[in-house]
């Protein structure tokens, strides 16, 4: 089973972009996702952005995720 995780964007540069998630920035590739922007949500999955999100959907994703981790 694969997992993407929703991100936000903080930066981009070229195809590249850092992104926050849970706190932790990670370094992304925008390749697959045409027009993502500073600000955005993005569901990461293996390094890439797959996919634009709205922030409440990203935020309730991410409980989810946190609720999962504790069991």
């Amino acid at each position: 089973m694969c997992i993407g995780v929703p991100c936000k964007i903080i930066s981009i540069e070229g195809k590249s972009a850092k992104a926050d998630v849970g706190g932790s920035q990670v370094m992304i590739r925008l390749d697959l996702l045409d027009q993502a922007k500073v600000g955005e949500y993005v569901i990461v999955h293996a390094g890439f952005a797959i996919h634009k999100l709205d922030e409440q959907k990203a935020n309730e994703t991410l409980q989810q995720l946190e609720q999962m981790a504790k069991l």
